[in-house]
Parts: C-alpha cells; sequence; structure tokens
C-alpha cells in the first residue's frame, strides 16, 4: 500500500467502504438466492471490523485485513480481468493506493523498490485548489470542467519511461462539511473563479480540514506513453527561445518511450540545399548530436561515405533503414558506411528524411546498440513525429534566415539603427500596400536639415611605408637570387646565367629610385617566366639546393614574392585600424545615449567615420543644439583616446607607425540622402557638396604658405571656417587642457585654398602621451559648462 499525504488539505480524509456496504445489504435482502447469499457471507465476514463502515483513520486496518478487503472489492475488480485492467483503490488526487490488480503490481515491481508514484506536474497549490473544486462541484453544484489529463511516469524494467493516464472513479464518497465549513455566496464563489493564483483566497473560502471526504475512489489506468511522449516532444519543440529547446537527454528519453528501446539514441543533420550538402552546426552540440557526422563537418550529398545507400532517400525521401548493420556490411557495396556505424557501437539503425513541401530539410537518425531492433516495421513509428520535427526544422531554418540578414544588415550594409525605422516602414509600406497589378515606387530615404561630424586618425605616410617595404622585400628576393646564381656550377648554360644575373643586378639597382606603379609586377613576371623555370630544370650542388629549396619556401603563396616587410608592414596596418576601430566603435555606444544619431565608419589607411545628429534622424525625442555640442566634445575626447590608444600599442608593433588625427566641423545642417545603387548614404544638394569636397582634400592640405602639412603625429587637428566654432573648440580644448588630456601649448594658422574652397582655419593641439591621461574617464558636455561657469 502506498501512502503520502500533501501537506494541506481542505478534507479530512476518511477511508471507508460504508456505501459499497449499503448495496450489500440491499443485495442481502433480494429475492435472488444466489445473490443474496453471497452478500450476507460478505457482511458476516467484515462484521467483526465496524471501521470499514463508520471509516477508518488507522491506515494499518487496511494492510491487515487485504484479503478481507479484496474479497469486498470483488465485484469492482473481476479476477477474470486483474491480468489485463490496470486498476487500484485511492482517494483522488491523493497518493493513497491499494488492491492493486496483477498488471498494475507487476509495473510497479518492474519500476523497482525505490520508485514512488505521484502525479506528474501536481503540487500543493493545485492539489489544494482541486480538492476545493471537487466540493463547488459537488456540495454547490457549479459543474467545474477543473480536471486537466492527470499521468503517471513509470519507468519499466528495462528503465524506458511509459506514462499512463490516470482515470478516477468517485461514485463511492461523499463529501460532508464540518462545522469549520464555511458558507459560501454565489459572489464567493464568482470571486474564487477568478483568483486561481491567489491560494490564500482559496484557503480562507475552505479552510484546512473543514470538510471531510468520506469513503473510497478507484483509480484506472491505460497505457498513453506513445501519445503522451509525443505530447512532450512537441511542447520542446515548440519552445519560442532556442535556448530552452529539448537537450539531447529530453528529447532521446522521449524517443525510448515511444519506441519502447531502452539504449535508442537520436541524431540529426541539416540539409544545404544551396551547395547539396549535409552539415552539423556547431550549435546544436548540447542539443542533438549526430552518427554521421561529426561537429562541424559537412559532407556533399552525393559522396562516397553515403555511396548509392542514400540515394532513395535524397530521391525519394524514404527513411533508410539498416536493421542489421554486421550483415549490411557484408551484402552492401557501402562497407564505409556500415564500418563507421559499428565503430560507434551501432548494430542497427534508421535515417528518416524531414520533408517540407517536399524540400529536404535534414535527416533524423535513430539508432541501437542491438541488431534489428530497429527495423522496417518499427520505423513507421516515426510517422507519428515527423509532422513536428518538420515545423521545428522549418522554424529554425526561417529563424536562422531571419538572423542571417540581421547579420548582412549589420555587417555588410549601411543601414544604422539610428535610422532603421525610415527604412522599415517605408518596408511596411510596401509589404502592406504590395499590388500584383501595380509597380510600388519606394519613397526616397531623406533626413533633413541634420549637422554633420567629421573625424578621421590616418596613418601617417602609409603610402611611403608601403613603398619602401615593397622595395626591401624585391631587393632581398633578387639579392637571394643572384646569390644561388652565383654558387651555379659552369655548365652548357653559362652564357644564359650571366644574361640573368645582369638583368638581375639592373632590376635590383631600379630599387635605389622611386618605385614606379607598375615595377612590382614587372619584376614579378620576370621572375616566374625566366627566372623560376632555370632553377626548377638545373641541378646544382647540394649547397645550391639547399639554398633554392629555403627560396622557394620564403615565396608567398599568393604572390610568388618575398613578403617579409610587407607583412610586417600589413600586420601592423590591420592592429592599428582593428583596435582603433574597436575604440570608436565602443565609444559610440555611448554617444548614442547623447542623442541618437546616424554613425559610419570606414578602415582605410587608418579609421574616418561620419556623424550626422538632428531632429529628423529621432523624430520622437526633442532635438536641441546642446546635443550637437555634447557630440562634437565626444568626438574630440573619442580621438583622443584613439591617439592614446596608438601611443601605447605602437612599441608592441611589427612595423612602427605613427597616426595623424583630424576633425572637420560644419556647423550648418544639410540633407542626407540614401543612395539606392550604391547602398549608402550622401550628401544631398550642390551647396552641400562643398562639405564632401573639404572631406576627400583637407587631410592632405598644407598650412597656408608653406610646404608643412596641416596634420602632425600625436596631435589633434580641427579645421573650422566660422569665429564661433572657434572659440567652440578653445572652450572645449581648454577644459580638456585642464584634465590633463590636451598638452598646454596650441598652434592656430590658416589651411591653403582648396579648389573652390578658401578660407579654412585649424587649430592644432598634442594629446598628452603618458600613464596619468585620464582620457578614459567620461566627460560630458554638461561637465564643460559646470567648469566653465
Amino acid at each position: 500500500m502506498d501512502i503520502q499525504l500533501f501537506n494541506e488539505s481542505p478534507f479530512k480524509t476518511i477511508i471507508s467502504f460504508h456505501k459499497l456496504i449499503e448495496s450489500f445489504e440491499e443485495i442481502a435482502l433480494s429475492n435472488v438466492d444466489y445473490r443474496a447469499n453471497y452478500a450476507k457471507a460478505i457482511l458476516k465476514e467484515i462484521e467483526p471490523i465496524p471501521e470499514f463502515r463508520t471509516g477508518i483513520q488507522d491506515f494499518s486496518i487496511i494492510k491487515n485485513n487485504e484479503a478481507l478487503i479484496k474479497n469486498l472489492l470483488a465485484d469492482l475488480f473481476p479476477t477474470a480481468l486483474t491480468q489485463n485492467e490496470i486498476k487500484a483503490v485511492t482517494i483522488p488526487f491523493q497518493n493513497i493506493s491499494f488492491n492493486y490488480t496483477d498488471r498494475f503490481k507487476k509495473i510497479l515491481r518492474n519500476a523497482g523498490d525505490e520508485f514512488y508514484m505521484e502525479i506528474r506536474d501536481f503540487d500543493d497549490h493545485q492539489f489544494y485548489i482541486n480538492n476545493c473544486c471537487l466540493i463547488l462541484n459537488n456540495y454547490y453544484n457549479q459543474k467545474i470542467d477543473f480536471n486537466k489529463p492527470f499521468f503517471y511516469d513509470i519507468p519499466d524494467e528495462d528503465g524506458v519511461e511509459k506514462h499512463y493516464r490516470i482515470l478516477y472513479n468517485a461514485d463511492f464518497m461523499e463529501i460532508i462539511p464540518t462545522e469549520n465549513a464555511v458558507e459560501l455566496t454565489q459572489d464567493d464563489i464568482d470571486l474564487l473563479f477568478d483568483n486561481y493564483n491567489d491560494l490564500e483566497l482559496w484557503k480562507s473560502k475552505f479552510p484546512k480540514g473543514s470538510w471531510i471526504l468520506k469513503g473510497f475512489g478507484i483509480v484506472s489506468l491505460f497505457d498513453a506513453t506513445t501519445e503522451s511522449a509525443i505530447s512532450n516532444l512537441k511542447s520542446n519543440l515548440l519552445k519560442p527561445d532556442s535556448k530552452t529547446v529539448a537537450t539531447d537527454e529530453i528529447v532521446t528519453n522521449i524517443f525510448k518511450s515511444i519506441f519502447k528501446i531502452p539504449d535508442l539514441r537520436v541524431g540529426f543533420i541539416i540539409y544545404n540545399p544551396e551547395e547539396e550538402k549535409f552539415i552539423r552546426p556547431a550549435k546544436l552540440d548540447n542539443q542533438l548530436k549526430s552518427f554521421l557526422l561529426a561537429k562541424d563537418q559537412e559532407v556533399d550529398c552525393k559522396n562516397a561515405f553515403f555511396g548509392c545507400s542514400f540515394e532513395n532517400l535524397l530521391d525519394n525521401k524514404e527513411p533508410f533503414v539498416i536493421s542489421n548493420v554486421k550483415k549490411f556490411i557484408e551484402e552492401s557495396s557501402n562497407k564505409k558506411l556500415g564500418e563507421h556505424l559499428l565503430r560507434q557501437g551501432i548494430q542497427s539503425c534508421v535515417f528518416a528524411p524531414v520533408i517540407k513541401n517536399d524540400h529536404l530539410l535534414g535527416v533524423i537518425e535513430l539508432v541501437s546498440g542491438n541488431a534489428r531492433e530497429i527495423n522496417s516495421v518499427n520505423a513507421t513509428k516515426l510517422e507519428l513525429v515527423l509532422p513536428y520535427l518538420t515545423d521545428t526544422i522549418d522554424r529554425y531554418n526561417t529563424d536562422m534566415q531571419h538572423q542571417v540578414e540581421a547579420i548582412i544588415q549589420r555587417e555588410y550594409t549601411t543601414i544604422h539603427p539610428s535610422v532603421y525605422w525610415k527604412f522599415k516602414k517605408e518596408s511596411q509600406n510596401y509589404f502592406q500596400n504590395n499590388n500584383p497589378t501595380k509597380d510600388y515606387i519606394f519613397k526616397e530615404i531623406v533626413f533633413k536639415n541634420v549637422y554633420p561630424l567629421y573625424g578621421q586618425i590616418d596613418i601617417k605616410g602609409s603610402s611611403e611605408h608601403r613603398n619602401e617595404t615593397v622595395k626591401t622585400d624585391l631587393k632581398s628576393q633578387l639579392t637571394t637570387l643572384l646569390e644561388i646564381f652565383d654558387n651555379q656550377k659552369p655548365n652548357a648554360n653559362l652564357v644564359l646565367l650571366e644574361q640573368r644575373k645582369f638583368e638581375l643586378e639592373s632590376l635590383r639597382n631600379e630599387l635605389d629610385f622611386p618605385l614606379k606603379a607598375d615595377t612590382e609586377q614587372q619584376i614579378q613576371r620576370y621572375i616566374e617566366e625566366e627566372i623560376h623555370p632555370i632553377l626548377k630544370n638545373t641541378k646544382g650542388n647540394a649547397i645550391n639546393e639547399k639554398l633554392e629549396e629555403i627560396y622557394f619556401e620564403t615565396l608567398d603563396e599568393k604572390t610568388g614574392l618575398f613578403y617579409q616587410e610587407r607583412k610586417k608592414f600589413d600586420n601592423a596596418m590591420s592592429i592599428i585600424n582593428k583596435k582603433l576601430a574597436s575604440v570608436l566603435d565602443k565609444k559610440q555606444i555611448e554617444a548614442q545615449q547623447i542623442y541618437p544619431h546616424y554613425y559610419e565608419r570606414f578602415k582605410t589607411d587608418g579609421v574616418e567615420h561620419n556623424l550626422y545628429i538632428g531632429a529628423s534622424i529621432s523624430p520622437t525625442k526633442p532635438f536641441d543644439i546642446m546635443y550637437l555640442h555634447n557630440l562634437r566634445l565626444w568626438q574630440l575626447q573619442t580621438l583622443c583616446e584613439m591617439e592614446l590608444e596608438h601611443h601605447q600599442l605602437k612599441e608592441s608593433l611589427p612595423y612602427e607607425l605613427d597616426v595623424t588625427s583630424l576633425i572637420l566641423v560644419f556647423s550648418a545642417p544639410l540633407s542626407i540622402r540614401f543612395r539606392m545603387d550604391e547602398k549608402r548614404f550622401d550628401v544631398d544638394g550642390t551647396y552641400n557638396a562643398r562639405y564632401e569636397v573639404v572631406k576627400k582634400r583637407i587631410d592632405k592640405s598644407n598650412i597656408k604658405g608653406t610646404k608643412e602639412r596641416i596634420t602632425e603625429k600625436e596631435k589633434i587637428t580641427i579645421v573650422y571656417s566660422q569665429n564661433s566654432e572657434e572659440a567652440e573648440y578653445l572652450k572645449y580644448i581648454k577644459y580638456l587642457q585642464h584634465k590633463k588630456i590636451l598638452e598646454p601649448s596650441i598652434e592656430q594658422f590658416e589651411v591653403e585654398d582648396l579648389q573652390g574652397v578658401s578660407g579654412l582655419r585649424a587649430i592644432r593641439v598634442k594629446v598628452i602621451n603618458n600613464s596619468t591621461n585620464p582620457v578614459a574617464q567620461k566627460i560630458t558636455y554638461q561637465d564643460l559648462l559646470d567648469e566653465l561657469n
């Protein structure tokens, strides 16, 4: 007998057979002799135990009278059905049960001594309110449909979890109020109906132990393992958050219940239709493994690994079943697949295609360590679960496409989050108004009256540095070739060798002069066509062969040239750009809190950025010119931080490079338009084009009347045209000098006239490059105002 009571209940439970005894008393008075005699015999047998009628509260009485109770309940538990029915006496919702049928006993025996039977997902809250609902239905005639399906999850002798649906019969029970019972009005009942989660309210209307539940119930179970397992699978697969999707263990246990195979294992691979490949994403590691492919592996569908075995699966979309792997190896031409499975301890398996709208999405893998345990007969059970797998995988593919599109937008296009709303609005208009009979004309994306901010941090003399590294590598390669030729033993090709040596020396001498545009290509072509054939077809001494071996190992795979110095330069450029861009991007997140604005940056020989701020970009947030000033201060402060970052980085670079920084100030508002052909924003209008002209030419400009560039290493140059702009930036500089971010000295000068642009002036100031520089401290425009006031 299993007994475990919940902590609290509105009922005082009394097990009683009084209703059954009353029915026997009626039968004893009947005219049917055999029935009457049977009833009298039962009544006489139970007469010494009055608790059977008055109520049993001492459960030892039940344990000591099991045979008598079995006789008393014989009409309800026919002997002929004891091997088939799963039935016992119980109290509804409570884990009190006894008088099991033989089949029920066997199920519990197979589950093991440590197994305790309890209702799935049933807690104290549900228990209390379900009992209250029994009272409302039986005493107050409310007819509440409160019984959701209940299940017992019981493992069999092999450890496979089986699921049994619970049905209660409460014909032999009655509900009696005690003196502590609260009399309810209809308003009280309505209040309860609206407050299922308020357990204290229910307890106030149905105090603990205020009602008597007298009698007994009958619980009947039926095996609903397959239906319940499919429902569990469906619930897990339909979870919206990919992080909460069922793990490998959960899914495997569900499939074990459906197929009743203890050592069943489940795997999955995805089909990529664009490349006609099966793939195994690492993302699925904690969900479902694969027995066909390893992690991050991909295999062509027509690969020899699958051979002709998967032709039926791919072409006819039918499952591929191997009931005996060893036999498959002996009889099939595709031994490679069979041996691959056998190495994993797989003796039988099925690979079933997952299809959506006649398109293959992937393959579900079910494998077992026992031969014939998976076969073409039980493989048909997959038809029960494949619809849910199909929907889930289709949803996974759809979500993946959405995420891919989001990544493309974030990483490869210029649609910044600040302006995304306008693109989305226009796209929604297209979607909602799209008429197949009429072409939709997309509206242009324009933001008017926005203020531009432009800044750059450029690698000083990058072209000259690049040319010098090219010349160094070419000289080194030519010198190495000359050394090889000098060690070449005399032979019939001596005249040719001398000519090639002369040509190599001539080419090396040319590199002492400025590099021409096609010099590198000419030397590369000459070496590949004239020199390498000689080296490959001429045998030399051991020393020379070693020199040639080292030479060919030194060549870059892509260019066929020496790439040592250029590699150092390219790596240094890449490190600088990556580091400075990461600083800018990180600071940009903070800048968006000032006021939402459009931001784009480019990595060339350095990092440059464009910012546009104005009411049209964020129409839901009032714009004030203060936000522009705040952003200008942020920009200056960020360039200081980038300069300091480079200074700290410079010593560890493989090739030492300096940088120059520049800010272009432009106070007139302008419009920016999204160019559909170029898929990027650009300034709009003839007048505004002047701003773009200045941006393109300003960093190569000189100080007026000199040959000195306006930019200088470790200094920030601010170019402007109006007195108000000068006054504004001098305030910022004064403040940053006070904060020990900028050095005290300031240079001011005029900029040489550009084509069509004159009257530009500039301020140049040096960043303090030491560890005491507090540039990392966040400074706002309000801080500046407070300091100056």
